[in-house]
């Protein structure tokens, strides 16, 4: 049966949607952006994932390696979670005027904390490191005994880490 140019341009989609999703776990594959065109980055990022698994290095797309290719991207998403090294290093500190996700997950995670006792204060998760942030981190460094600065250091964030650990193992 033969397929239309159509068929034939989902086909290589699908094919380079899972090898961009397998370039984000693995280096050694280049990146490709899907574009339903089999040109010569797909044929370079082919060639590569078969090199890698031991596959005849044509840079085609027979079934042996359709079927790897597929393998591998089931593999990553039924594998274990991947962990996030979201806090830069042991100095660094979050402050007043930051923003960005690092600042959502904080407040992600005092927002949590509120929902859980009654006595936290509510936080809106917006990104921005303002003063009802600053406010509920002083609170949450009170109640473990940390230095209440109302900034993210290290240490704030290994106990908001392992307080919110222990809340999801609660619930």
């Amino acid at each position: 049966m033969a397929f239309t140019n159509q068929q034939r341009r989902q086909h290589i989609m699908e094919l380079q949607t899972y090898l961009h999703a397998i370039s984000l776990m693995d280096s050694q594959i280049p990146t490709i952006i899907p574009d339903g065109i089999y040109g010569d980055p797909t044929i370079i990022a082919v060639k590569a994932f078969q090199r890698k698994y031991g596959l005849p290095d044509t840079g085609s797309t027979d079934p042996a390696t359709w079927n790897k290719i597929v393998s591998v991207y089931r593999s990553y998403l039924r594998g274990k979670p991947a962990p996030y090294a979201v806090f830069p290093s042991a100095e660094y500190v979050l402050a007043k005027g930051d923003s960005g996700q690092l600042v959502y997950i904080v407040q992600a995670m005092l927002e949590d904390i509120g929902e859980s006792y009654d006595n936290a204060p509510k936080v809106d998760v917006c990104g921005n490191y303002n003063e009802p942030t600053i406010e509920a981190v002083k609170r949450f460094q009170k109640w473990c005994g940390l230095p209440s600065s109302g900034n993210v250091d290290s240490g704030t964030w290994n106990m908001l880490v392992h307080c919110c650990e222990h809340m999801s193992h609660v619930k």
